[in-house]
């Protein structure tokens, strides 16, 4: 079992940053990918931004490429997205999730199994 917090979210100008930050508890968290899902009012959540747990190779969806950083800290059990260059079309509710290692699917968000509870994140223009 895994259980999952988001924090960090907030109100940002255009082309401002922020971290979020996502706090794992479980002793198997090395073994999970970890994601980072968005959704915004009325939209699907989409996938943003992954982690592998076996090499930590990481995966963007294009839209973020170039201005988010996705990475973890396994002593801290800890996984974070830092955006920069902040757009108003990047506000959304921002989730993070956890993957069983037994899948390489990083997009699909039908493999997560753990998800946090969301951290809201609104970019003013």
């Amino acid at each position: 079992q895994v259980q999952l917090v988001e924090s960090g979210g907030g109100l940002v100008q255009a082309g401002g940053s922020l971290r979020l930050s996502c706090a794992a508890s479980g002793r198997t968290f090395s073994r999970y990918s970890m994601g980072w899902f968005r959704q915004a009012p009325g939209k699907e959540r989409e996938f943003v931004a992954a982690i592998a747990w076996s090499d930590l190779s990481t995966y963007y969806a294009d839209s973020v490429k170039g201005r988010f950083t996705i990475s973890r800290d396994n002593a801290k059990t800890t996984v974070y997205l830092q955006m920069n260059s902040l757009k108003p079309e990047d506000t959304a509710v921002y989730y993070c999730a956890g993957q069983p290692p037994y899948y390489s699917d990083y997009v699909a968000r039908t493999t997560y199994r753990y998800w946090g509870q969301g951290t809201q994140v609104t970019v003013s223009s």
